[in-house]
C-alpha cells in the first residue's frame, strides 16, 4: 500500500486558484506591477462586483495577491515577484491558438502596441525585450548557454550605465522569461526589472494606453542605440 504524498492535498488546491477563467484573467491584469481597485478588475473580467470578489478573497487567502486598503477602496496586487513568474511561466505554456480578430482599430492598434514594446510585471517584454535581450547576449554581457545569466562585462556595463543591481533578497540576478508573443526568452529576474526601471525614469521609454504597452522615446533610442547598439528600426 502506498502512502500519498501529503504535499498532494494542498498543491491541487493551490492549482484550483488558476483553474477559473475570471481569476485568470485578474492574474494576468495585475502582471502590470501595479495595484487595481476590485472595480476596475471586475470591469476588467467583465464580472458583477459581487462575483469578482469572491474570487479576490480566494486569491489573497492563497498568497497570490496582497491586499491594501485605503479609505472606501479595496486595492490588489500580485503578492510579490515569485508569484508574477508563476503566472508568466504558466501563461507562457499555453499553445498559441488563432489570434482574435480585433474588433474596431482601437484594439488593433492597442494589440500592436503590446506586441513592440510592453512591461512584463517589472522587466521589459514585446520585440522591445526580445531586442534588449539579444543585444546583451550579443556583446558578451549575457550568457543564455545554462540559463540566463550576467557576464562579469555585463555586471560592469550595469554600473557604468548608471543601473543599480539589488542584490539583497533571493531573486536571481537574471532569469528568462519566455515571451508570449515572441515565443523567445527575454530577462527578466534583478537585471530586467532594474533595466526596466531605469528606462522609465529616464524617460527612454513611456507608457502609452491604459495597459502595459509601453513606447521607446527618440531619446531612448539615442541611448540603446549608444549602449548597446539597437538599431532604432527594431524599436518601433
Amino acid at each position: 500500500m502506498t502512502t500519498r504524498d501529503p504535499r498532494a492535498t494542498a498543491l491541487a488546491r493551490f492549482a484550483a486558484l488558476f483553474a477559473d477563467e475570471t481569476r485568470a484573467a485578474c492574474l494576468l491584469a495585475l502582471l502590470d506591477g501595479r495595484a487595481w481597485t476590485a472595480g476596475e478588475l471586475a470591469r476588467h473580467a467583465g464580472v458583477a462586483a459581487s462575483t469578482l470578489s469572491e474570487h479576490l478573497g480566494r486569491l489573497v487567502a492563497g498568497g497570490l495577491l496582497a491586499e491594501e486598503r485605503q479609505g472606501r477602496h479595496r486595492y490588489v496586487r500580485l503578492a510579490d515577484a515569485r508569484i508574477a513568474q508563476l503566472v508568466e511561466d504558466l501563461a507562457a505554456q499555453v499553445p498559441p491558438g488563432p489570434a482574435a480578430r480585433p474588433r474596431n482599430l482601437r484594439e488593433s492598434n492597442a494589440g500592436s502596441a503590446m506586441a513592440r514594446g510592453r512591461t512584463c510585471y517589472d522587466h521589459l517584454a514585446g520585440r522591445l525585450g526580445i531586442a534588449v535581450t539579444d543585444a546583451l547576449t550579443a556583446r558578451g554581457l549575457l550568457q543564455q548557454e545554462t540559463g540566463f545569466a550576467l557576464t562579469g562585462a555585463g555586471m560592469q556595463w550595469f554600473v557604468s550605465a548608471g543601473i543599480a543591481l539589488d542584490r539583497r533578497g533571493r531573486r536571481p540576478l537574471a532569469r528568462a522569461c519566455l515571451d508570449w508573443t515572441e515565443r523567445r526568452p527575454h530577462l527578466a529576474g534583478v537585471a530586467g526589472a532594474a533595466l526596466c526601471r531605469h528606462a522609465l525614469e529616464t524617460g527612454w521609454c513611456v507608457r502609452i494606453g491604459s495597459e502595459r504597452a509601453v513606447k521607446v522615446t527618440a531619446a531612448g533610442e539615442r541611448a540603446l542605440s549608444d549602449l548597446l547598439g539597437v538599431e532604432a528600426a527594431a524599436l518601433r
